[in-house]
């Protein structure tokens, strides 16, 4: 295994349980019934056991968005032309995109990488990594070589890396990239066993015709090439896309630097699988955003063991979901860091020990 990859690995530790266990004590000690502010009480302890610290901010949170276009797409298993990858790769940089508006109203940061657009053109916005004109048609031959899936795996670890460096507080992870609802599905099944008719939905709006091509184009590509279900680099490079490549190095390198990640929608949470079988430690430090309309979307977040705390009908990608999700994480933040305790606010809490006694607040993954 590629070495940067490897030091990753070896580097995520486990949420800091006795931080998390000091983040419940104060928010029973805070002035209302336990676990009355319910996911906000569970995200700010969770997040306490990521960064070791009871109070924290989201003052800087920025969106990396991984694009990159997809070989399978020659099967006709989408509906969107392919061409709107590229122009979509370039409006993210100018907050035309539904992520990138939200992030432009929200003042989160945005960082559009290519790893893998099948088109040459110009535009400095964009940070090229470019490791290939798009991926093979998995359909006909393994989407990419393993070197090349370690490579955007490594694009990604760098994107956290300047994360880190920058002193960012969230990271959310998005992509764009056509054909790629085909590629997580194909991923999921891979890792699950689960046939396609339950992990693939109709991505953007696909004909029965194709829809039914598409189910084919995935469990004919798992078949085809076999992928090692204990190698999660292997799953990537035969059935996977370099935005998703991409995308699992981001989750994987945040966790090394100990920085919560947002997952957005159904591409998003298989990328975050796919770090999370590289390195199981990464769950500790994953975040669900929207629930996803993709129908693989609850299969890999049972997979994760989380739940999604925004039920909104979304299902656009790009990360669209993180710049609602970092408010969530704000809201969070703030009860724990400004809210008063019992003392603070002249209470006698001792009408609650019944209550305390009972479990009636569980952290959630």
């Amino acid at each position: 295994m590629n070495e940067r990859i490897q030091k990753a690995i070896n580097s995520v530790v486990p949420a800091d349980k006795e931080v998390m266990t000091a983040a419940k004590e104060r928010q029973a000690q805070l002035a209302k019934p336990p676990g009355s502010l319910g996911v906000l009480e569970e995200l700010s302890v969770r997040v306490a056991g990521m960064t070791g610290k009871i109070h924290n901010k989201a003052e800087k949170c920025r969106i990396i968005v991984l694009c990159a276009d997809n070989g399978v797409c020659a099967e006709g298993v989408s509906c969107t032309p392919q061409s709107v990858t590229l122009a979509q790769t370039i409006n993210l940089t100018r907050g035309m995109t539904g992520a990138s508006s939200l992030a432009k109203h929200f003042g989160d940061e945005i960082v559009v990488v290519d790893v893998g657009v099948m088109t040459d053109y110009n535009c400095p916005a964009v940070i090229n990594r470019k490791i290939a004109y798009g991926t093979k048609n998995l359909y006909i031959e393994p989407a990419m070589t393993r070197e090349e899936a370690e490579k955007a795996i490594c694009v990604g670890l760098e994107m956290a890396d300047k994360c880190a460096e920058d002193g960012v507080d969230a990271i959310g992870v998005g992509e764009m990239g056509i054909g790629n609802t085909t590629t997580s599905s194909a991923i999921l099944s891979a890792f699950t066993g689960t046939p396609a008719k339950i992990t693939a939905g109709k991505g953007g709006g696909l004909l029965d015709e194709a829809y039914i091509h598409k189910i084919e184009v995935i469990d004919g590509a798992i078949a085809k090439h076999k992928p090692d279900i204990n190698d999660p680099i292997d799953v990537i490079s035969k059935v996977g896309g370099l935005d998703i490549a991409a995308m699992c190095g981001v989750f994987l390198g945040a966790a090394e630097h100990r920085i919560p990640v947002v997952i957005d929608g159904f591409i998003s949470i298989v990328a975050a699988l796919c770090a999370a079988r590289l390195c199981p430690n990464v769950k500790d430090y994953l975040i669900a955003s929207h629930a996803s309309f993709e129908p693989g979307y609850i299969l890999a977040m049972n997979e994760l063991g989380l739940e999604a705390p925004l039920l909104m009908k979304m299902r656009l990608g790009e990360g669209s979901g993180c710049p609602i999700m970092f408010r969530v994480l704000d809201a969070a933040y703030a009860i724990m860091n400004e809210m008063a305790t019992f003392d603070e606010a002249s209470i006698d809490d001792s009408y609650l020990e019944e209550i305390r006694e009972g479990d009636h607040f569980t952290v959630k993954r």
